[in-house]
């Protein structure tokens, strides 16, 4: 029943501080909450959201969590309710031992934006620990001859509990030797000592058994016991002397094992053994019996364990010094600990908010952190700062707190992260610092346009190519990450709206590869370009632009053309040459062109075939049909030349001329019969008839020729003008084509190339002279090299020069009038 009834009353007792909890909320924005120990885990200690005058839900909002100075949580908070409750049962002995008051600290930190409490709460203690004695029965040894009024300091009670719940009192078993009375230290528990009322007599009772009770005062108070057992000793007429009765020392705190703290002397004046002293530790505390040794024969007190200033400050030894006859004397000796900086600060990092954008304001919060130093004498003022030049900066925002803030511009092309190296310093002496690392990731953001590698691009491609063909690639680099650097291609149409360039070129949006589309004509466009358009993957996309130029190279697709003697198949082409020629006389001379440029358009002329070899030569650089020696009469009259006309290309393409060459003495004698006309004179004016009739036809069939030409070159120029209405516009407008010209079967021009024909005048001779082509006029690019003709036609200047060559004065042949 007793013991129901002290569970009663301590469960009345917790209940009472749960409702007596107090709630203040500091100047410094410090919460400060109070509660029993031994709460059940999950016990209700406050509503944070009330006492911070945040609404529900908000700590859930902005990720609110606590974060401890030490290494363990002892709360947890409820974010969508804003309750605090107790984690795990609290002991405030295995919390804070001694110290009274006993308060945890942590903060709660808020997110979006970035802000922290700090938030105490004290653990009140309560009854829950009984005094007791580390020696359960200590041993007295007394002289018979000891004096009433002696005092026997006994053993102290330990009680883990403090204020009122600690030790209060020691109780003695009823004796008639001894009456207790209690004591106070100046630090320490309270300790008992035994009076002598009574005078001993070993021979009467050598033996006396005691019973010491320590109670605290809780409520109910708890107890503990010891059982004494008091010896009596033979009689001994001196007990020892201390020279001092109380020894003072300061040591500091961070001196070695084994250092001196102070010496102790006591003297008997008996002698033999009742003169030898032995000094030793009296009943002392546990932790004096850890932390000092006395040399039982000189009296040197030593320390046996390390100091701690920030653990306990003083000492209260008691030095026993006992004679050979049993009789013992006691004295203290205080040791007072010297604090030294021995301690360096202490950073606790609270928040870290990575990654950190890029474009993140000035005096943004990084992160939250604390600094504690526990040489609160010795350390002075802690000092906190940044190990390297780094855009950041340390701003303090309370008591031993603070923040680590942006103070520069940010750029994660250039530095993708930070290991922020924040220095805690004190100013000792010695003084000592604490290094916490801090990484920083830094986020991208699209701030960078695509650049392309060069300004412009110019690239090539050969006539005649497969469609769909490679032919080259623009590439754009973007310094920003992931889908901020993914870079897409596109082709911008021409300023003036003509889509014809996609008909032409295509790009892969992937990887800027170029394609050719269709079949490129060197005879048709030599060059254009287009604008390539960068677009990063970003949310707000940044762009750039390259000018891309494609130069169509030539190939040998077109074999020369004859444009003089005329090859139409029908009517054979015939040259008069008079038999009275000299040596080197110009008969005639070939004019051929080759619709390809450079050396793809350089011809050569080629004496195929003749009827006499020897007769005739052709110039190969420009054509020009001359006699190699003097005509004979034994020469056949109708000379048949077949010219081959080959260009120097690779491979080289090639033209056969065929030309028909008459030797005459007069302009009447290719209608003759050959025949001595001294021998039949008679015939002779029927030759001349018969050459009247055939100059008479000739002049025909010249006349209908020159209707034909006339009627076709009309006929063919109304055609090409129909024909190039669309690719003169589309020159004009944007330098493209809307098609390419197709190459025939053979490798020439499917077109028909017509020619004019001019009839030279002012010469006896009636020279014909093929001056120029007849072509329509097509506008050229730009830079080509080509030379306009007066017809209009563009020629490139090879080709210009052969013609030019082909305007030389041809051989003279007789003329038709006579």
């Amino acid at each position: 029943m007793a013991a129901a009834r002290r569970k009663l009353l301590q469960s009345r007792q917790v209940g009472s501080l749960l409702f007596m909890l107090c709630v203040s909320v500091g100047s410094a924005a410090t919460i400060r909450y109070s509660v029993a120990e031994e709460m059940e885990s999950g016990s209700f200690v406050a509503n944070v959201a009330k006492d911070l005058g945040l609404e529900i839900g908000k700590l859930a909002a902005r990720g609110a969590r606590l974060v401890s100075e030490g290494n363990k949580l002892h709360f947890r908070l409820h974010r969508k309710t804003g309750d605090l409750f107790v984690k795990e049962k609290l002991d405030r002995e295995s919390l804070c031992g001694k110290a009274d008051p006993c308060v945890l600290h942590f903060e709660i930190v808020l997110v979006e934006p970035l802000q922290s409490f700090r938030v105490e709460v004290r653990v009140f203690d309560i009854n829950d620990n009984a005094p007791i004695f580390l020696n359960k029965e200590p041993l007295l040894k007394i002289p018979e001859s000891t004096p009433l009024g002696s005092r026997f300091p006994l053993q102290s009670a330990q009680d883990l509990d403090v204020g009122l719940n600690g030790l209060q009192n020691y109780t003695l078993s009823r004796n008639a030797y001894f009456h207790l009375h209690t004591r106070f230290r100046s630090h320490g528990p309270k300790y008992a000592e035994l009076v002598l009322d009574k005078p001993l007599d070993r021979e009467d009772q050598p033996e006396v058994n005691l019973t010491i009770t320590a109670v605290d005062g809780g409520s109910p108070p708890k107890s503990g016991i010891a059982h004494i057992r008091v010896e009596v000793l033979d009689v001994n007429d001196h007990v020892p002397q201390f020279s001092r009765l109380v020894y003072r020392a300061q040591v500091p705190e961070n001196s070695a094992n084994g250092s001196l703290v102070a010496t102790v002397s006591a003297t008997d004046l008996d002698e033999g053994s009742n003169k030898e002293i032995t000094y030793s530790l009296a009943q002392n505390p546990e932790a004096v019996l850890q932390t000092f040794q006395v040399d039982s024969h000189t009296g040197e007190v030593r320390l046996r364990g390390p100091l701690d200033f920030e653990a306990i400050e003083t000492y209260d030894i008691d030095i026993q010094a006992t004679d050979g006859g049993g009789l013992s004397a006691h004295s203290k000796v205080l040791v007072e600990v010297v604090d030294v900086n021995d301690n360096p600060p202490e950073v606790t990092v609270s928040s870290v908010s990575s990654p950190l954008p890029e474009d993140s304001p000035l005096q943004t919060v990084v992160a939250l952190f604390s600094i504690r130093d526990r040489d609160v004498r010795v350390g002075g003022k802690i000092t906190c700062f940044l190990r390297e030049d780094l855009p950041f900066a340390v701003k303090p925002t309370f008591r031993n707190s603070y923040s680590l803030v942006t103070d520069r511009g940010l750029d994660r092309e250039e530095v993708s992260g930070y290991n922020i190296t924040i220095v805690a310093m004190d100013t000792g002496p010695p003084s000592l610092f604490t290094e916490t690392v801090i990484e920083v990731l830094i986020a991208d953001i699209n701030d960078n346009p695509p650049v392309f590698q060069e300004d412009s691009y110019i690239l090539t491609v050969r006539e005649n190519n497969s469609p769909a063909i490679f032919i080259g690639k623009v590439h754009a680099e973007d310094l920003d990450l992931g889908e901020n650097a993914q870079v897409t291609y596109t082709l911008l149409p021409p300023q003036s709206g003509d889509l014809s360039v996609f008909a032409y070129i295509s790009i892969n949006s992937d990887n800027g590869k170029l394609y050719a589309l269709r079949t490129m004509d060197y005879e048709a466009i030599q060059n254009f370009q287009f604008v390539v358009k960068a677009t990063d993957g970003g949310f707000l996309s940044l762009s750039s632009q390259v000018t891309v130029r494609v130069v169509v190279l030539d190939d040998n697709d077109n074999r020369p053309m004859i444009l003089y003697p005329l090859q139409n198949g029908t009517l054979p082409c015939n040259d008069l040459v008079p038999r009275s020629a000299d040596a080197g006389f110009l008969v005639t001379k070939v004019v051929a062109v080759d619709g390809d440029s450079g050396q793809n358009s350089w011809l050569s002329y080629h004496l195929l075939k003749a009827t006499d070899p020897g007769l005739f030569s052709v110039q190969q650089q420009n054509g020009e049909i001359r006699t190699l020696r003097q005509i004979s009469e034994r020469d056949p009259m109708i000379q048949k030349l077949i010219i081959l006309v080959q260009d120097h290309g690779q491979p080289a393409l090639s033209t056969t001329a065929s030309l028909n060459i008459l030797l005459v003495n007069g302009f009447s004698e290719p209608y003759l019969q050959f025949r001595d006309p001294s021998k039949n004179p008679t015939r002779v004016n029927t030759s001349t008839k018969y050459l009247v009739i055939s100059l008479a036809v000739l002049s025909f069939l010249f006349l209908l020729s020159v209707t034909v030409i006339f009627g076709i070159h009309i006929y063919q120029k109304v055609k090409y003008r129909e024909k190039f209405t669309v690719q003169e516009h589309f020159y004009d407008d944007c330098n493209f084509p809307n098609n390419l010209v197709q190459r025939g079967a053979n490798g020439s021009l499917s077109q028909p190339c017509p020619y004019e024909m001019c009839s030279a005048t002012g010469t006896s001779n009636s020279e014909f002279r093929f001056l120029k082509r007849f072509m329509p006029n097509f506008p050229f690019p730009h830079g080509t090299g080509e030379t306009k003709t007066e017809a209009g036609s563009r020629l490139p200047p090879d080709s210009n020069r052969n013609r030019s060559q082909g305007s030389e004065d041809h051989g003279q042949v007789p003329d038709n009038s006579m």
